[in-house]
C-alpha cells in the first residue's frame, strides 16, 4: 500500500513537472522525496517554491487519506531565457572552429584528437627499431559541409551543424546538463559495420574553468560515438549554464481518521532497519583516521554516452607547500577527495579507495571499491600498461600518466565478487597548483575506473618505476 501511495505521488509530480501531460512512465530526472511532517507544517521559503493550493488527495489501500502539496518545478531562470538575446550557442562556439585549435585525451593505448570543426581522430604510436614510427589511426568523424543549416532567430548566419530545437541534457546523478551536439560523419569505415563510417557526436559542455578538454570518449554502439568536451565559451548562454537539480520535497499530511505515517510504509521502514542492522556499513567515527582538511569544491558534473556516469569535481585540496603535500600524500596519511551528488570519492595513496555518502542523522555510509595490496598491483602491471609516455619536442620521454590497481574492495551484489578500481594518476595544469580533479567509471559492474588530475601529480610522475610506483622527488 505505502510503496503504491509514493508510486502515484511521485507519477503525479512528473506529470506536473512535465506542465500536467501524463507521463507513459516514471522518469527520474528530477528527484523527489516524500516528508510526513506531521501536523506542523511550515513550507520553505527558499528553493524550490510551493504554494498551499497545488496539492494532491492520495488515498492507500487502508483508506488512509493525505494531502500532499507539491513543489512547483520550473526553472528559476525562465525569463532571463526568453529576455535573452546574445549569439547563439552556434555563435558562441565560432571563434574555437576557425582558431583550428586541437584537444587531446591520453589514455593507456589510445590518444585521442580533436580538431575542432574538422575532425575526431583516434591514434596509437610505436616506435619500431631505427626509431621508425607506426602510427596506427582511424578517424572516427570529420565535419560535414555540404548542408549547412541556419540557426534559429539568425539568418544569414550558417554554421556546418543544426541549433537543437530542444536543448538536450543528461541525467547525472540526479542533475541536469544541458549540452551542444555537434555530428560528424564519414571517418574511417567499419568492418564490423559491412564498412559504413564511423560518426561521432561532439557534446559541449559549459565549464568556466575549462580549456576545451576533452572530458571523455565513449563509443556508444559499434563505431558510433559520444566525446564530451568542456569549454567556457557556451557559459554566457543562459540555456546552457550548469543548474543544480535539488532534491525535491513533497509534504502529505494526514486528513482526520488517518495516522500521521501510512501503517504499511511504517512497518516496511521498521524491517528494513531491521534487516540494516548486521549489515551496517562502516560509519565515520569508526573509521581509521585519515589526515584531512576542509575543502572547498567547485563541481561540475558531466555524461559520459549513454550507458556510463561520471561526475567530476575540482577542489582545492591543501595550503600546504609542495614538498610537504608531496611526501604526506605518498605515505597515504592525505587523501584526495572529489565527486558530486550522492555519492562522493576518497583517495588514500597506497592505502584505498572509498565511496561514501554522508548524512546528517545516520553519519557516514561507506564502501570500499578497492584496497592497496604491492604484490597484487606488480602482478597486474606485468599484463597492463602501469606508465603511459609522452614524447617531447626534443625527442626525449616524459611520463603522462600512472595507472595502479586496487583490489579486494567490498563484494558486490551483481557479480559476487570483491570490487576492484583502476586508479589513473594524470598530470593536469592548473591555475591552483593544489587543484585536484577526481571522476569515476563504471566500465564493467563493480569495475571501475578513478582518474586522478592535479598539477600535484605532475611534480612525481617522473619517479615512477617500471611499475607505475611514485616516490618523493630527491
Amino acid at each position: 500500500a505505502a510503496p503504491a501511495l509514493l508510486c502515484g505521488l511521485l507519477a503525479a509530480v512528473a506529470a506536473v513537472a512535465e506542465g500536467g501531460r501524463a507521463l507513459p512512465q516514471l522518469s527520474d530526472d528530477i528527484p523527489f522525496r516524500v516528508n510526513w511532517p506531521g501536523t506542523e507544517l511550515s513550507l520553505p521559503t527558499t528553493g524550490v517554491l510551493y504554494k498551499e493550493d497545488n496539492y494532491i488527495i492520495m488515498t492507500t489501500v487502508d483508506k488512509e487519506k493525505y494531502k500532499c502539496i507539491l513543489p512547483l518545478i520550473a526553472s528559476g531562470n525562465e525569463e532571463e531565457e526568453k529576455g535573452y538575446k546574445g549569439p547563439t550557442p552556434g555563435e558562441l562556439l565560432e571563434p574555437l572552429f576557425k582558431q583550428s585549435s586541437c584537444s587531446y585525451r591520453i589514455e593507456s593505448y589510445w590518444t585521442y584528437e580533436v580538431c575542432h570543426g574538422k575532425h575526431i581522430r583516434q591514434y596509437h604510436e610505436e616506435k619500431e627499431t631505427g626509431q621508425k614510427i607506426n602510427i596506427q589511426e582511424y578517424y572516427l568523424g570529420n565535419m560535414m559541409m555540404k548542408n549547412p543549416l541556419s540557426e534559429p532567430g539568425k539568418s544569414g548566419r550558417k554554421f556546418p551543424f543544426a541549433f537543437p530545437v530542444q536543448i538536450p541534457t543528461k541525467n547525472i546523478e540526479g542533475q541536469m546538463t544541458p549540452y551542444y551536439p555537434v555530428e560528424l560523419g564519414n571517418g574511417t569505415p567499419c568492418s564490423l559495420r559491412q564498412n559504413r563510417p564511423r560518426s561521432s557526436i561532439l557534446m559541449y559542455i559549459c565549464h568556466p574553468e575549462a580549456k576545451h578538454e576533452i572530458l571523455s570518449v565513449a563509443e556508444v554502439t559499434t563505431c558510433e560515438y559520444e566525446v564530451v568536451i568542456l569549454t567556457p565559451l557556451l557559459c554566457s548562454h543562459p540555456k546552457y549554464r550548469f543548474r543544480a537539480s535539488p532534491v525535491n520535497d513533497i509534504f502529505c499530511q494526514s486528513l482526520p481518521g488517518s495516522p500521521l505515517k501510512p501503517h504499511n510504509l511504517e512497518q516496511l521502514e521498521k524491517q528494513q532497519e531491521m534487516l540494516k542492522t548486521p549489515f551496517r556499513r562502516v560509519k565515520e567515527e569508526e573509521m581509521p583516521s585519515t589526515k584531512e582538511e576542509k575543502f572547498s569544491s567547485i563541481h561540475k558534473p558531466v555524461a559520459v554516452g549513454s550507458h556510463q556516469l561520471l561526475t567530476v569535481g575540482t577542489t582545492h585540496i591543501s595550503k600546504l607547500t609542495d614538498e610537504q603535500l608531496i611526501k604526506e600524500f605518498l605515505s597515504g596519511s592525505y587523501c584526495f577527495h572529489g565527486g558530486v551528488g550522492w555519492w562522493k570519492y576518497e583517495f588514500c595513496y597506497g592505502k584505498y579507495v572509498h565511496q561514501y555518502h554522508e548524512d546528517k542523522e545516520s553519519g557516514r555510509t561507506s564502501v570500499v571499491v578497492g584496497t592497496w595490496s604491492k604484490e597484487e598491483h606488480i602482478e597486474w602491471s606485468r599484463k597492463n600498461a602501469a606508465r603511459t609516455f609522452y614524447l617531447r619536442e626534443d625527442g626525449t620521454q616524459t611520463v603522462r600518466m600512472v595507472s595502479h590497481f586496487y583490489g579486494n574492495g567490498d563484494v558486490c551484489d551483481l557479480t559476487d565478487k570483491p570490487r576492484q578500481v583502476t586508479v589513473k594518476l594524470k598530470c593536469k595544469e592548473s591555475d591552483s597548483p593544489h587543484a585536484v580533479t577526481i571522476y569515476m567509471l563504471e566500465p564493467h559492474s563493480c569495475q571501475y575506473i578513478l582518474g586522478v588530475e592535479s598539477p600535484v601529480i605532475c611534480k612525481i610522475l617522473d619517479t615512477a618505476d617500471e611499475y607505475g610506483l611514485l616516490s618523493v622527488p630527491s
